[in-house]
């Protein structure tokens, strides 16, 4: 369901956190991020290791303060181990690049661009020195993991005429006309001089794929028939080759799969199998597939690991998971020959709010980060890694950072407790100050200990005098398997058990105002807020973006209900009972909390019918709250003036309901 993961778009992605400006008034008082006074921040994003390890591509963002719209990103490419600089020069201003590979030689780049604002996309390739690009083909539709292939192929997932971009995250086309009657249908394709040769079949959706090292194009790859935005939960594994399928694996029903990686020798593919929210946020055990034996069933690797693998690599001949491991990020092998393991209390990555490595030969890269330390590119052995990049160097950071852990019920749960270093004086009232919960979207997911985006609400709710208590409860990832399947068919009761003990176990180091406690979320963490609100009085105020009131109504709403029968056992229609036992308007008449809610108009994954109907019963109930409905956004607000808006909305809410100062405007009761 995406219930959208605040570590992922994401910290805390593209959810709640990284909803971007550059100042926010908060009780007639204009409050610049100190962060966003500093130099502008780089990101980096889909490196690339060339076959020999001399070339490194990646995606670099520059963050300016005060920008309306983020420019796209560059595609750079650096030399090892100099880490001499050369920026690709693209052939349109507003194109933006994805999906760098290197050809097998490593004498080549080929790459995608898409046109602002449109379903063109083009092919390009250039040389390894960055200078001579070449364009390979153009296209109209989506595009996306493009790959070359051992022997020198290149191959991508296509949807030609895409109706909208793939994935449910994004906002949904416009429900008329006879409903299903077309879908898009994303496929392989091997590139060839004459255009685009099938090689899976119509009326599947292929969501990842990896090269099979074969003379002619094959590959394994997960797939599933019809809706691509709602069958990815039933998806299966599969051999694809000239447009024909074979399946080799078919996953229970409390189970996703994702991440084939085949291994060099093609007689194995490995994977990530666990309960997953959504497509892209994967996390699990790692398993392999012995393909010699056609009717062998997978091996769990880790089966007894008390972490969560997000990432898989073949890395120095050795088969490595990338892990959440509590606070830390953990990269092992998982063969049978003596360990190998690097750590890292931050977040070692691709870009993303996951662990993840990329690797070529020997050498491997990870781009390091924590909340504290602004994201690097790091390169060499596994482990052994030294730092490439110094383009964030002086940049310094407002607040501390420290993990929390705690235990509910049997399980140790961890969190992060983010503290500003100086506050307004009048945030503070008897020696105690106001905190702020803030739910992860999931619920598969985890806050991972990723760089605070300048502009995003997490640095602004820090700058205003805020304490944030970001909590990892049952149901997420870092423990295994057994903590992430712990909120099954139990949403909303063990996990704010978690949460809860969290905030007795924060208020006895530290001076938290039992008083003046918030609690915010998007997705799940939308979900989880109008929950607590109908459990508990114990916080003041709370804002809810993309939430969930109503699971029984909400079930034929939306559009991925195929997420729901694994974490609840059941459809609504075999097991309502189940639905309505977690369901914030099965005690509606409990709420006492003013409560903000926003959402976007197109959003397929909460759709904002569930915000109206929570909206509706508390005018109804005389709770103070107030609805925006954001047009034209999916799930998470991607327009700069739209997610100002909801950002400054949310932090007068707070100021008013914690602290009393905002004016009431904005539409509360």
């Amino acid at each position: 369901m995406s219930l959208l993961s605040l570590s992922r778009v994401r910290l805390l992605g593209t959810s709640l956190l990284s909803l971007g400006m550059g100042s926010a008034t908060l009780g007639g008082v204009t409050l610049a991020s100190a962060q966003a006074q500093a130099a502008p921040l780089h990101f980096y994003a889909a490196p690339a290791l060339s076959p020999d390890g001399h070339s490194l591509a990646s995606l670099d963002n520059i963050e300016a303060v005060g920008t309306a719209e983020a420019a796209p990103a560059s595609l750079v490419i650096r030399t090892l181990p100099d880490g001499h600089v050369t920026t690709v020069a693209l052939p349109c201003k507003d194109c933006a690049p994805s999906s760098p590979s290197w050809s097998p030689d490593g004498t080549r780049l080929a790459f995608i661009i898409r046109h602002k604002n449109t379903q063109n996309r083009e092919i390009l390739s250039v040389t390894a020195d960055g200078k001579t690009v070449t364009s390979l083909m153009k296209f109209t539709g989506s595009l996306q993991d493009l790959r070359y292939g051992p022997k020198g192929g290149l191959a991508v997932l296509a949807i030609a005429n895409a109706r909208r971009d793939p994935g449910a995250l994004q906002a949904g086309a416009p429900e008329t006309g006879e409903i299903d009657a077309t879908e898009d249908e994303q496929r392989i394709a091997t590139i060839e001089k004459d255009g685009l040769h099938w090689q899976s079949p119509d009326g599947l959706y292929v969501y990842e794929y990896d090269w099979l090292p074969d003379s002619t194009p094959a590959f394994i790859g997960t797939a599933a028939p019809g809706n691509g935005d709602a069958h990815w939960w039933s998806a299966h594994l599969s051999r694809f080759a000239d447009s024909k399928e074979q399946v080799l694996y078919t996953h229970p029903l409390s189970q996703q799969i994702g991440l084939p990686l085949v291994s060099p020798d093609g007689r194995s593919v490995s994977f990530v199998a666990g309960l997953m929210s959504d497509f892209g946020f994967f996390g699990g055990d790692a398993l392999q597939l012995d393909l010699s034996r056609p009717k062998a069933a997978p091996v769990n690797l880790t089966r007894t690991l008390k972490a969560t693998v997000t990432g898989l690599s073949w890395c120095q001949g050795r088969l490595i998971a990338s892990t959440i491991a509590g606070p830390m990020t953990v990269m092992r092998s998982i063969d049978d020959k003596p360990p190998l393991m690097a750590s890292a209390d931050g977040l070692l990555s691709d870009g993303g709010g996951e662990p993840r490595l990329t690797c070529a030969g020997d050498q491997s890269v990870v781009i390091r980060q924590s909340f504290t330390s602004p994201p690097e590119i790091w390169t060499g052995r596994l482990g052994a890694w030294q730092q490439l990049t110094h383009s964030n160097d002086g940049q310094t950071v407002p607040y501390t950072a420290s993990s929390v852990s705690w235990v509910s019920d049997g399980f140790k749960v961890q969190g992060w407790h983010l503290a500003p270093r100086s506050r307004p004086a009048a945030m503070t009232r008897n020696g105690k100050v106001p905190m702020i919960t803030i739910i992860h979207g999931g619920p598969s997911s985890a806050v991972t200990p990723r760089f605070l985006r300048p502009t995003g609400d997490a640095a602004v709710l820090l700058d205003a005098g805020y304490d944030l208590f970001l909590p990892n409860p049952r149901g997420s990832y870092g423990q295994g398997e057994a903590f992430t399947m712990a909120n099954r068919r139990d949403f909303g009761h063990g996990d704010l058990r978690d949460i809860q003990r969290g905030i007795d176990a924060l208020e006895k180091t530290a001076p938290i105002d039992e008083n003046r406690l918030g609690v915010t979320g998007y997705s799940y963490g939308g979900y989880m807020t109008m929950w607590i609100v109908t459990q508990t009085n114990r916080f003041k105020a709370a804002a809810a973006g993309g939430g969930i009131a109503n699971w029984q109504s909400y079930y034929g709403q939306n559009g991925i209900d195929a997420w729901m029968p694994p974490f609840f056992g059941a459809t609504v229609y075999d097991d309502p009972a189940i639905y309505a036992h977690s369901s914030p308007m099965t005690f509606i008449k409990q709420v006492r909390t003013p409560t903000f809610i926003y959402v976007g108009a197109n959003d397929v994954e909460c759709p904002p019918a569930q915000s109206l109907e929570f909206y509706h019963a508390l005018r109804a109930l005389g709770i103070p709250t107030s609805l925006v409905i954001y047009p034209g956004e999916g799930h998470g607000m991607r327009g700069h003036d739209h997610a100002s808006d909801a950002q400054k909305r949310m932090l007068a809410w707070f100021s008013r309901y914690l602290n009393g100062s905002a004016s009431g405007k904005n539409g509360a009761n």
